[in-house]
């Protein structure tokens, strides 16, 4: 399903007019014709017309966003446990970094869905959605935060790497199916950078495994 919605656009000249009158019933002042700038002819695209191309989306994009903002929850709540419990320097860094980059993201997602008029994550029953690029190694959140919980030093830092891989990659087929179907411009922009990024702290993530 699309959803669109149009905005009403005043012409350049329409609001000439409209200044004109109004001066003119203030004070009695007239316009010169032949000083007065010349009003500016109408873009091809005003900012209204950008805002009503914004606003266009489909259910691809609304379940995107309720599914990427309960994905990423996850996975700050997991970097937050690193930051403070992971041995290595280079783990906890990458933890931040995760940390830093999801959680304005999480905000962006739930701007999105108010401004779409569709339910957050916590106003609805997920369980009717695909949840298997939730799961890590088989194991739902809250397993993997009691398995980390009871972890230290290497043995955190590695199940740590192992299980955030697994989050990333269901992360990046979220958003791979997001591009196929997808029709938000600005959403399909972010799954893009998803794609890209959670990439490359996969290849990342794999090097500091090797290292351990």
């Amino acid at each position: 399903m699309t959803h669109a919605r149009r905005l009403p656009r005043a012409t350049a000249a329409t609001t000439a007019v409209l200044l004109t009158l109004t001066l003119a019933a203030c004070g009695g002042a007239t316009v010169d014709e032949e000083t007065a700038p010349a009003a500016p002819a109408p873009s091809p695209s005003s900012g209204a017309e950008d805002a009503a191309t914004a606003e266009v989306y489909n259910d691809a994009d609304t379940e995107f966003a309720q599914m990427m903002i309960v994905h990423h929850e996850g996975a700050v709540e997991m970097a937050e446990l690193a930051i403070e419990e992971a041995e290595g320097d280079e783990v906890r860094a990458l933890a931040q970094r995760i940390a830093a980059a999801q959680g304005p993201e999480i905000e962006t997602l739930t701007g999105w869905l108010g401004a779409w008029g569709q339910e957050l994550p916590g106003e609805m029953d997920m369980g009717g959605m695909d949840h298997g690029a939730m799961q890590m190694d088989g194991m739902d959140q809250e397993t993997v935060m009691a398995e980390l919980s009871g972890l230290s030093g290497n043995d955190f830092d590695r199940r740590f790497l192992e299980v955030m891989v697994e989050h990333h990659r269901g992360a990046i087929e979220m958003a791979e199916e997001h591009r196929a179907e997808g029709e938000n411009a600005e959403a399909l922009r972010l799954s893009g950078s998803i794609i890209d990024a959670q990439t490359l702290e996969i290849t990342e993530m794999t090097n500091l495994l090797r290292a351990l």
